[in-house]
């Protein structure tokens, strides 16, 4: 009949169950209860909650495949054990949507940024371990990357993380010598925080915004420690790359619209890297920085550079 638009059972059900995808086990990235240590096996997600939905995104902003292979820039050298095709190309990210810091005497803690535009951010954790591979990738992938460093292990070579600020790393704060905070002291918790935070800003001339505990763990000691140091938010993480490998908490085994993913700069840095940017890509997002969405994070400041002598200044 004219004007009268029929729709079969068909389409109906595949309607309902294209749907039903957007269910998950988290309230807006919101976490609660102990972290899992990045070292950990896949964990085991309990089933979907149908009553907690994620914020809808929009498919009309989903990035499009871009056809031009990455570059790097002159005298920077020729990837080793890795080629410039192999990196994923993402468009630029959207305007950022900054979120609604809850009220309180805490720093909210998040592993999930509710976002309604297809983006995911990638944080890499610690610094022990110096790839000179690193500023290539950052430079060739041309997204902005999040560093929680640990003041102990980047100190016998601080210029090295400045580089990758070159590129789009912005740092932020993991203790000074990475210990587990839940359960320890209000001095000695409140020295590897905020004491931390300090070194990195005498450092690199930003002082951090952020936190993330090592092996996510805290306490309500510790969210009160960071929001009196100053720290907008605490991170935990909703995925994990390791030796190449991408690890999910959730049984969709994708990554979710505003997902924050971890990894460390260890000996397979080259393939977490790589994996990581394809689990991104994979899922139609594209990498955001996510001192844009945490009101009061601030633009980073300009990489500082430091004579060698000031850098063995450790204080």
């Amino acid at each position: 009949m004219p004007g009268v638009i029929t729709v079969s059972r068909r389409r109906l059900v595949l309607g309902a169950a294209c749907a039903a995808l957007v269910v998950v086990p988290t309230v807006a990235g919101w976490s609660t209860g102990r972290a899992l240590r990045p070292s950990a096996a896949p964990s085991v997600s309990a089933a979907p909650d149908p009553a907690v939905l994620m914020p809808s995104v929009d498919p009309a902003l989903s990035p499009s495949p871009a056809s031009t292979e990455a570059t790097l820039p002159a005298g920077m050298g020729a990837p080793v054990g890795w080629k410039l095709s192999d990196v994923p190309r993402f468009p630029p990210a959207p305007p950022p949507e900054p979120i609604t810091l809850p009220p309180g005497d805490e720093a909210p803690f998040l592993s999930r940024i509710p976002v309604t535009q297809p983006v995911a951010f990638l944080t890499i954790d610690d610094g022990f371990l110096k790839n000179p591979e690193a500023v290539k990738l950052f430079a060739a992938a041309g997204i902005p990357v999040t560093l929680f460093l640990t003041t102990d292990a980047i100190q016998d070579d601080v210029p090295f993380f400045n580089r990758l600020r070159d590129y789009g790393a912005v740092i932020e704060a993991h203790t000074i010598s990475h210990p587990e905070l839940a359960g320890r002291g209000y001095d000695f918790q409140r020295r590897q925080i905020c004491d931390g935070a300090d070194r990195l800003g005498q450092w690199y001339g930003r002082r951090p915004v952020l936190f993330r505990p090592p092996f996510g763990d805290k306490d309500h000691t510790t969210l009160r420690i960071a929001k009196e140091c100053g720290l907008r938010a605490v991170f935990m993480w909703k995925e994990t790359v390791d030796k190449g490998i991408v690890r999910y908490q959730e049984q969709l085994k994708r990554v979710q619209p505003g997902d924050i993913i971890l990894m460390h700069f260890r000996p397979a840095f080259v393939q977490d890297f790589l994996a990581a940017l394809r689990a991104i890509h994979r899922a139609g997002l594209t990498p955001a920085l996510l001192e844009d969405y945490v009101p009061g994070a601030g633009s980073p400041a300009p990489s500082v550079h430091f004579p060698p002598a000031h850098v063995r200044d450790l204080g």
